[in-house]
């Protein structure tokens, strides 16, 4: 197969994003950007001849110093080197901030690049503003909403591993870490606590698809809506992300309308250029919400 790489520069992004259907052969894999290597990241097996295929493709680019392969399909999703250079980049730049990686360690690598759109908006949107960064991971949105002169972010995630490298992403781009709060813990256990800090300005919410004992996204993505509005200051905004390829965004518009009528939807983000879906309700999915009681 032939591929059509976007030109390459410093700046992390996806190049291939075979999952939307829209690249011809390339429907099992997506393929990273992470200078100075890519990163194959296959969801089925592929073949030799298609992963030789992809290697020589890859390797011509003056810019690519390796070339590596993710295996989602297996237990741990380990990942292979296959060409060049056997170092992974410890941290990447993407318009201009940085955040640091670690491929082969877990599953996700630290930054997910088809959100890229969203964290270029959230910097756009932020200033002046109390954010609250709901499933933040290792707090991309917090580095651009503060990068984009928020005044405070408060961030929530169960893992207090990712939030210890969301504090790290702000440190290394010189942000001040003393704007941004992180609270390791169970949101359903925690809006009594978050309300205490708000209400804010912008509200992000970006959920797993599926988390295995404490997320099902057609269960609690509504019990997060009804809450929202208890969060939101008046005319406060809300970006709500849906990654669940069997849902269509009409649940995430249904899910208002029963639980946070007063919210209204005023803009729907576009993704990366790159990443191509067959239609709009396919792949990931970024509204953006007035609350207006």
């Amino acid at each position: 197969m032939k591929l059509n790489l976007p030109q390459l520069s410093d700046n992390a992004l996806r190049v291939v994003h075979g999952r939307g259907h829209c690249v011809e052969g390339a429907e099992s894999f997506n393929i990273e950007w992470l200078p100075p290597i890519m990163l194959i990241v296959a969801y089925a097996p592929l073949s030799e001849e298609l992963v030789s295929q992809l290697v020589e493709q890859l390797s011509a680019e003056p810019l690519v110093e390796g070339v590596f392969l993710q295996q989602r399909d297996q237990a741990m999703a380990p990942v292979s080197h296959l060409w060049g250079c056997e170092q992974t980049p410890n941290e990447v730049t993407e318009q201009g901030l940085r955040y640091k990686v670690e491929v082969g360690t877990h599953q996700n690598f630290g930054i997910f690049l088809d959100m890229a759109k969203g964290r270029e908006w959230v910097k756009q949107q932020a200033e002046g503003k109390q954010v609250l960064n709901l499933f933040s991971y290792t707090c991309g949105f917090a580095v651009a909403a503060i990068a984009g002169g928020a005044k405070s972010v408060v961030n929530i995630d169960m893992s207090k591993a990712a939030l210890s490298v969301g504090r790290d992403n702000l440190r290394l781009n010189q942000l001040d870490d003393k704007k941004a709060r992180f609270f390791g813990h169970d949101l359903f256990k925690s809006w009594g606590k978050l309300r205490k800090h708000g209400p804010y300005e912008l509200v992000i919410a970006d959920p797993p698809s599926m988390q295995k004992g404490s997320f099902l996204v057609e269960k609690d993505y509504p019990r997060i809506i009804r809450q929202l509005p208890s969060l939101l200051t008046e005319n406060g905004i809300a970006m709500l992300c849906l990654n669940a390829p069997w849902l269509r965004r009409n649940f995430l518009l249904d899910a208002i309308a029963t639980e946070a009528p007063q919210l209204k939807l005023i803009e729907t983000l576009a993704r990366p250029d790159a990443v191509m879906e067959k239609s709009p309700d396919d792949g990931l999915k970024v509204l953006i919400f007035q609350n207006k009681p």
